[in-house]
């Protein structure tokens, strides 16, 4: 079972952990996406990849959460939902991706909710603006 990146109000003292993720994690520690963008229009932000997009050098800092065996299933639908992901569906807010995320030790695969075609689209139009850090706080 893969662990999640996440980058947002998933992340410890956000908004979501509490109630998504607090108790269900045998693990949590600081992690990086390298050549990635966060992009935001408000409550909460999206992770991009678009090369055009995404400035040279480009991080997104976030933690890495592996979610413990017996609580990994009923976890994967509650982020699901959350993130608005249905596998295979048009139209997504955000897509569910494995990608290769750094820690201070290593690197490893983990799922990342990464921005949907359309919220693509409105990053393109100029409707949402780049967080130049990388870190949602």
């Amino acid at each position: 079972m893969r662990p999640f990146f996440v980058y947002g109000t998933l992340k410890r003292g956000q908004s979501n952990y509490a109630r998504l993720l607090a108790g269900r994690t045998v693990s949590e520690m600081r992690a990086w996406l390298p050549n990635a963008a966060l992009y935001t229009a408000g409550p909460y932000p999206f992770l991009i990849e678009a090369v055009d997009l995404a400035p040279p050098g480009a991080t997104v800092f976030g933690e890495l959460m592996t979610v413990a065996v017996n609580q990994y299933r009923q976890t994967l639908a509650l982020l699901d939902e959350l993130e608005d992901f249905v596998p295979g569906r048009v139209g997504n807010l955000y897509e569910r991706v494995i990608r290769t995320v750094q820690t201070a030790t290593a690197s490893c695969e983990a799922w990342v909710y990464i921005a949907g075609a359309v919220v693509e689209a409105a990053i393109r139009r100029g409707e949402l603006w780049l967080i130049d850090s990388g870190e949602w706080s």
